[in-house]
C-alpha cells in the first residue's frame, strides 16, 4: 500500500481528543489562579481538568497506535498538547507559591527545545518516545497532580487548607520529592533526546557522503 493510499483524516478520534486537551489548558489554567490559588473547590475543579487531560492523553496515543491513526497534525499538536498542559500547572503552581519559578524555568526550557527540535526533524524522522521520557512524563503528571490538590505547608496557605492536617503536609512533601525525580528525568531525557537526534544526523551525513563517491 502505497503512502498516499494510507494517508489518514485528520479527523479522528485521536485528533478530536489532542484538540480538547489544548482547548483545556486556559480552563485549567482560569481555575487553578482563583483566589490566588487559594480556593479549595477551584483548586480541586483544576485538578479533574489536568485528569481529564492526562488521560485523554494516554487514550490519544493508545488509539492512534492500536489503529494506526497518524496524521501531520497529531505529530505536531499531540507533543504541543502535552507541554501546553504541564507547562500551565509549573506556571499556575509556580504563581501560587507551591513550586520553585527556578524548576519551572528549568522544566520548560528543556520541555519546549525539544518539541521545537523534534519537529524540526519530523520530515526525515519520528523519534520515539524514549523510556525515560515515559518515566519523565509519569512523574512530572503524579507530582503536579499531587500539588494541585489543596494541601496544607507552611504559611502558603491556611483555613480549609488546614483540614488535611499532618497527612496534607506529608502528601505536599511527597509531591516535592516526585516532582524533584521528574527534573532529573526531565533533563537526563532532554540530553538522550540531543544525543539520538545528533546520531541521526550523523549518520544521515556519512550516508550522503557514501552515495557521493
Amino acid at each position: 500500500m502505497t503512502a498516499e493510499a494510507r494517508r489518514t483524516s485528520n479527523l479522528n478520534v485521536p485528533n478530536a481528543l489532542t484538540t480538547l486537551r489544548i482547548l483545556l489548558v486556559p480552563v485549567f489554567g482560569w481555575a487553578l489562579l482563583q483566589d490566588g490559588g487559594d480556593s479549595v473547590t477551584w483548586r480541586w475543579v483544576a485538578f479533574a481538568l489536568f485528569a481529564v487531560a492526562m488521560i485523554t492523553d494516554k487514550i490519544d496515543g493508545d488509539l492512534a497506535r492500536k489503529y494506526d491513526i497518524v496524521t501531520d497534525f497529531g505529530k505536531i499538536a499531540d507533543p504541543i498538547a502535552d507541554k501546553a498542559i504541564t507547562g500551565m500547572a509549573f506556571i499556575g503552581l509556580s504563581l501560587v507559591g507551591d513550586v520553585w519559578w527556578w524548576v519551572t524555568a528549568v522544566v520548560l526550557v528543556r520541555e519546549w527545545s525539544v518539541t521545537l527540535l523534534r519537529l524540526s526533524v519530523l520530515s526525515d524522522v519520528v523519534m520515539a518516545a524514549s523510556q525515560s521520557g515515559k518515566v519523565k512524563t509519569m512523574l512530572q503528571g503524579l507530582a503536579l497532580g499531587l500539588l494541585l490538590w489543596p494541601l496544607p505547608h507552611g504559611e502558603a496557605h491556611g483555613g480549609a487548607f488546614d483540614a488535611w492536617g499532618t497527612p496534607g503536609e506529608l502528601l505536599f512533601l511527597l509531591g516535592q520529592v516526585v516532582l524533584a525525580g521528574a527534573v532529573a528525568m526531565t533533563l537526563w531525557s532532554g540530553w538522550e533526546f540531543v544525543r539520538d537526534v545528533r546520531r541521526h544526523r550523523s549518520a544521515r551525513a556519512s550516508e550522503a557522503g557514501t552515495r557521493s563517491l
